[in-house]
């Protein structure tokens, strides 16, 4: 790929990652907040999006694996359907607080800061992340393979912090639903 189509497909896509990574949490925050009136609680969505995060993890696994393996077309569908899980859970957790109060963690002396370490980690970390896998994608879509492996070195690691910790979160928290 020559510099000049590189440059030119980078500020393309540089707005739109910005806004999208600016705008995501945002949101996530205000709808957050959102109570819908008369609506019957979705209480039965955190075992599924929490099973979502687990299977984004494995997914994300399997992909890395294919990817070494040299099966680019098999990985490029799996990252494709990590995206997808990714904002499925987001519109399910979005979904499940607008209708339903926030669950209270009841455990009492070290455990209670070991999940409130994950859940702020997990939460910071899911906001810092999208950015990264934005540039990762674009990196990929606009064929940018040696930028794209160099961020893809970050991007895995954090995304699968945050999809296991996800399902971490969910499984100290559930005993308190």
């Amino acid at each position: 790929m020559s510099i000049e189509k590189e440059i030119i497909d980078d500020k393309k896509y540089n707005k739109l990652i910005v806004v999208l990574s600016v705008l995501i949490p945002i949101v996530v925050a205000i709808l957050f907040g959102v109570k819908i009136p008369n609506v019957e609680p979705l209480t039965f969505l955190p075992p599924i999006y929490a099973s979502i995060n687990g299977v984004t993890a494995l997914v994300l696994m399997f992909a890395v694996y294919q990817i070494k393996k040299g099966n680019r077309a098999t990985h490029e569908k799996l990252m494709k359907f990590a995206i997808i899980l990714s904002v499925s859970f987001l519109a399910m957790y979005v979904a499940y607080h607008m209708t339903s109060d926030s669950t209270k963690f009841g455990g009492e002396g070290a455990i209670k800061y070991i999940y409130y370490f994950i859940l702020l980690t997990h939460i910071l970390l899911s906001i810092i992340v999208i950015p990264f896998v934005l540039i990762t994608y674009v990196r990929a879509i606009t064929n940018n393979i040696e930028k794209h492996k160099r961020i893809a070195r970050i991007t895995f690691p954090l995304w699968l912090y945050v999809a296991i910790t996800g399902v971490i979160v969910y499984i100290m928290i559930s005993p308190y639903y």
